[in-house]
């Protein structure tokens, strides 16, 4: 069966999309898809820049639920709509993202390393003076750190995110280059009965493979990882369910023969 329901989307209520919902919405349902969950950004403590004043990705989630819950009965007999959000994690922010969490009733909840020790890994800086590896290395071991005092979320999202913005990309990158850490994240998120996404965007963007990438994909289902959900991450109408016919693919090669959709923070699986 195909992949009907996009798990990672994006409105103008995250602070890099412009796009309204009810356009996504719509666009959702011109693709014949069975459901999507609006993953709104909240990143607390984003560093401000030029391009992104104070408070840039902090979500006001009543006005997003307000909205959201008119177009949910506005479709309610065309598509399923679920209410989610992507938390920016760090360590030092457990406490406030498990308040932010628990203050409404999600469906969903994807835990993102947006941030690298307080650096954007998007910025060509995060990357000045070191090698891709050296900063690619630093990028998964903060994952790490994250997953030892961060536990209210559902899935980790793109777990290898920092491979679309470094200088060389996924040139030379593979999961056996960095096994070590990638083991120790898997495992441990398989410890905390989390699961992870296949994310479409680095598709999108003319890469060769998903975030994560294939081979870690393979992995987390070898050592029975069994939660996935499928997430083209998109932020405007055209990149919604981008590429989904290849993850399907990738998945049933990697072993899997469900994906994952969260209804009130419980996974109902899906056959591929």
């Amino acid at each position: 069966m195909p992949i009907t329901v996009d798990f990672h989307l994006h409105s103008s209520f995250s602070g890099d999309c412009d796009t309204p919902m009810e356009e996504m919405i719509l666009r959702g349902i011109e693709l014949g898809l069975a459901g999507m969950c609006f993953t709104e950004h909240n990143d607390f403590d984003y560093p401000v820049t030029a391009h992104e004043p104070a408070g840039f990705f902090e979500l006001n989630p009543d006005a997003y639920l307000y909205d959201f819950l008119k177009l949910r009965e506005k479709y309610a007999d065309r598509i399923t709509l679920y209410f989610g959000v992507e938390l920016g994690l760090q360590p030092h922010l457990s406490k406030k993202n498990a308040a932010f969490a628990n203050a409404h009733d999600y469906d969903f909840i994807i835990g993102s390393s947006h941030l690298c020790h307080k650096k954007d890994p998007y910025y060509p800086a995060f990357y000045e003076g070191r090698s891709c590896e050296e900063a690619y290395l630093e990028y998964f071991t903060s994952i790490l750190e994250n997953l030892n005092v961060c536990g209210n979320f559902d899935v980790y999202g793109h777990l290898d995110y920092v491979v679309r913005y470094g200088p060389s990309k996924d040139q030379g990158y593979s999961y056996e280059r960095y096994s070590d850490i990638f083991d120790r994240i898997l495992k441990k998120l398989i410890e905390m009965e989390k699961g992870i996404e296949i994310n479409t965007a680095a598709l999108a963007r003319g890469m060769s493979q998903p975030n994560p990438c294939v081979g870690i994909l393979k992995r987390y289902r070898e050592l029975g990882g069994e939660i996935i959900t499928v997430g083209s991450d998109a932020h405007e109408p055209l990149q919604i369910a981008h590429a989904f016919d290849r993850a399907a693919m990738i998945l049933k090669d990697c072993g899997f023969d469900y994906y994952a959709v969260f209804k009130k923070r419980t996974p109902v699986f899906h056959r591929i």
